[in-house]
């Protein structure tokens, strides 16, 4: 550690001893303080969209993917298949998605985004990239783009991990494995965006 450093001044990712193995260079340290810090304010940024965070992430897949059943789309985005259906009916009451029957199988039902879904969406999405750019203000664009990839990934590549531990840490519990997006776009949905763009190639 510094010996130059005053006591309780804050310490920032240059001054972090990497050698000393302090509690700043634990993984579940840094994921815990991103995860809460985020959570505080990116609740507040998408408070408008019924059903808040899980709303929002609804939002997020059905209009960018190809449409899917309710029961997939809870998989997917690791929502409790009750709670998925709570977060749908508060949608629906605000006239943001709507249940259709699958042209394959009219007993499956489909949730698609309605016209004011995409602008609710367009909203709070807008209002959650300023709540990111604050908590990562101290990167650089191109440092902040590197950090979301590097992130997806090993998102993405978790379920995989755990499926090869068989049991979750400590419960004796087989691991849940989430359903990834397949990254698919439907034909009328609107093109990406340039960062979502640049996050995809």
């Amino acid at each position: 550690m510094d010996a130059s450093r005053v006591p309780n001044e804050p310490l920032t990712a240059s001054g972090i001893d990497w050698e000393a193995g302090g509690i700043q260079t634990e993984l579940g340290w840094s994921l815990q303080a991103m995860s809460q810090g985020f959570s505080r304010l990116a609740t507040g940024a998408v408070a408008d969209v019924p059903g808040g965070p899980r709303g929002y992430q609804v939002l997020v897949a059905i209009t960018t993917e190809a449409p899917t059943s309710q029961l997939v789309l809870a998989q997917r985005l690791g929502i409790d298949k009750t709670a998925m259906v709570y977060v749908v009916d508060a949608l629906e009451g605000e006239s943001l998605v709507e249940r259709r029957p699958d042209p394959k199988d009219r007993r499956i039902r489909q949730v698609l985004p309605t016209e004011q879904g995409r602008a609710a969406l367009a909203t709070a999405r807008a209002a959650l990239r300023e709540v990111e750019g604050m908590l990562m203000r101290n990167l650089g664009p191109e440092e902040q783009m590197q950090l979301r990839r590097l992130m997806a990934r090993v998102a993405l590549d978790t379920g995989d991990v755990e499926s090869c531990v068989g049991v979750a840490a400590g419960t004796g519990q087989p691991m849940t494995t989430q359903h990834h997006s397949a990254g698919r776009r439907p034909a009328d949905a609107p093109d990406a965006s340039p960062t979502e763009k640049s996050a995809s190639a």
